[in-house]
């Protein structure tokens, strides 16, 4: 077994950032014992399992590349992944495992940013440096100077969906449709009705639901009822999928949009032709990258039996890479070595695109929009910070 999994290995094609970390390697310094301990936190299971699982599988490739390149500081990185359940209150729970008994030197997660936002104070606490793969509400890297993000943040991600919604679709009255249980929900619909509003559109129905909800009629015959061109729903895959149902069941034909909460398969799965012609913001499309990206494209379906990478994923890949070449740069796992190197992050090349950390430790980087068209997410085109 042992020895397939290294011909697998061998036959990934590397990566510049993983040439990069080749060359870099520096036998000497590192944590104590013979491997570097990462801890990664994701939803593995539960309501937005899809994400976990993609960022997860992200990330397993990234360490196993690095690994098979001679790992970081002459030592072997040691994934150790803990499930939260999609579930308020596990986060805390597994990472303070992570981080008091496992003894990791660093940690990577979570996808929603209500879970990341509940963990970063406890790495804050324990100078121990977070990186989010895909969290992207401004509170999280708020939290302290332990907390960074690889991923653009929803003041950005709101104002390329009001200005898409402005200058592409020319939708001058639209609705906005929030989850109040999401923090991810609540600061991406702020963001985009300001925008809306300074582009010189009116917002004519704002409805709340809860996430997890099944019945959104009774919000949505109110929606249909101001006669809105389009309706920005602000959630995450399965309420979108279930509220483009019923809004199509309700004669409610406006095109919806939505946020990087609606990329999973399940989107389609459940939404059907209830969601096509519909429009949600995203970190990467494989239609578009780089050469480094193709080459993560297929070295992820040859790892996950055929598997089409999605954002999440990549995102999760980029957390890794990220988080190592600090370690690299560091010379060390001491948490605030570390986290000085994270900070430092300039110009680096990531499957998603070039990540520089700012100074509120965010990372400035591209979006993408894409379509849903036959059933399949369709590339249109990207916003430059």
């Amino acid at each position: 077994m042992k020895r397939a999994l290294n011909l697998w290995l061998g036959s990934l094609a590397l990566t510049p950032v993983l040439l990069f970390l080749i060359t870099g390697c520096n036998p000497s310094g590192g944590g104590k014992g013979d491997v570097i301990k990462i801890g990664e936190f994701a939803s593995l299971t539960g309501k937005e399992a899809t994400f976990g699982q993609s960022s997860h599988e992200g990330t397993v490739l990234a360490i196993e590349e690095i690994n098979a390149a001679g790992g970081v500081l002459g030592k072997q990185i040691e994934l150790l992944t803990e499930d939260t359940q999609s579930k308020a209150g596990e986060p805390a729970t597994v990472v303070n495992k992570l981080i008091s008994r496992d003894g990791v030197v660093g940690v990577l997660g979570e996808v929603a940013s209500s879970r990341s936002l509940e963990a970063a104070p406890i790495c804050q606490q324990n100078k121990i440096p977070m990186v989010s793969p895909s969290s992207t509400n401004p509170k999280v890297t708020e939290v302290g100077d332990y907390i960074f993000r690889v991923c653009f943040i929803d003041p950005f991600q709101g104002t390329v969906m009001a200005n898409f919604a402005t200058r592409t679709l020319h939708a001058t009255r639209v609705a906005i449709f929030t989850d109040v249980k999401s923090d991810y929900s609540k600061g991406l619909a702020k963001f985009f009705k300001d925008q809306f509003l300074k582009n010189g559109g009116q917002v004519v129905a704002e409805l709340d639901f809860n996430g997890g909800d099944k019945d959104f009629k009774g919000q949505l015959t109110a929606i249909k009822a101001a006669n809105p061109e389009a309706v920005f729903v602000p959630g995450y895959y399965t309420d979108a999928a279930l509220i483009a149902i019923q809004a199509k069941q309700l004669g409610l034909n406006v095109p919806l949009l939505g946020g990087d909460g609606w990329e999973s398969e399940k989107l389609t799965e459940i939404g059907k032709e209830a969601v096509e012609g519909d429009y949600f913001s995203t970190h990467y499309s494989a239609e578009v990258g780089s050469e480094m990206s193709k080459a993560f494209v297929a070295n992820y379906q040859q790892r996950w039996k055929g598997k089409r990478p999605d954002a999440l994923a990549a995102c999760g890949y980029d957390s890794a890479l990220v988080l190592v070449d600090a370690i690299k740069r560091a010379g060390s796992t001491d948490g605030a070595k570390v986290r000085d190197a994270l900070a430092a992050t300039r110009d680096f090349k990531a499957v998603t695109g070039t990540i520089t950390i700012n100074a509120q430790r965010d990372a400035s980087k591209s979006a993408v929009i894409l379509t849903i068209q036959d059933g399949k997410y369709k590339y249109l085109e990207t916003i430059e910070p």
